[in-house]
């Protein structure tokens, strides 16, 4: 999904506003993990803006109960209130904003989503998938980017190495373009298992 920062170059002409997400889950920041947990089960989402009447005071992700999980332990999940680890460093946008914005400001922050604020009240929610469900063919660009990244980095790991000739894998015993690894003849497969 990172790849999707790059594929705007320009401004898009698409306000925030307009494919944000209206009906966002959100809980008091008070509520337990436990029933945040659940309400994100019930709503199938992998965030919950905390507010306060309509001011957002913070963001608790999945990734927040988990750290509480492997800290705390599972069993005083109903003991941890969510506004006490939740994300207190919270980005937000306009509605007026254009996406390509949204977009560069999720990259620099390595964010997924950004609450969108009038005022200080929260009015929706902007996500990657928010982004896709309007532009649906970004999803293969984004495909064909992460395979040339991946190529890139197998050729990168590769760099300075030489196959040494064509053979039998001294590991899984395919014939196959070897590499010497450790005073070994490697195929490209068992040489990336290590």
């Amino acid at each position: 999904m990172r790849r999707l920062f790059g594929l705007f170059k320009a401004k898009s002409g698409i306000k925030v506003g307009d494919i944000m997400t209206r009906n966002f889950v959100s809980v008091n920041p008070n509520t337990n993990l436990v029933e945040c947990a659940r309400e994100m089960m019930k709503k199938r989402v992998g965030s919950l803006i905390l507010k306060e009447g309509q001011k957002l005071v913070g963001i608790l992700t999945e990734k927040d109960i988990i750290w509480a999980m492997t800290k705390k332990g599972a069993k005083s999940l109903n003991k941890i209130k969510a506004g006490d680890i939740a994300s207190k460093k919270i980005a937000t946008i306009k509605p007026s904003s254009d996406l390509y914005e949204a977009l560069e400001r999720m990259k620099k922050l390595k964010f997924r989503r950004l609450p969108v604020t009038v005022d200080g009240n929260v009015i929706g929610m902007l996500t990657l998938k928010d982004v896709l469900r309007i532009e649906p063919s970004l999803f293969s660009d984004i495909n064909k980017v992460e395979q040339i990244r991946e190529e890139s980095e197998k050729l990168s790991r590769m760099k300075g190495e030489k196959w040494v000739k064509d053979g039998v894998c001294e590991e899984c015993g395919n014939f196959d373009i070897l590499y010497k690894i450790d005073n070994r003849l490697m195929c490209l497969a068992c040489k990336e298992a290590m």
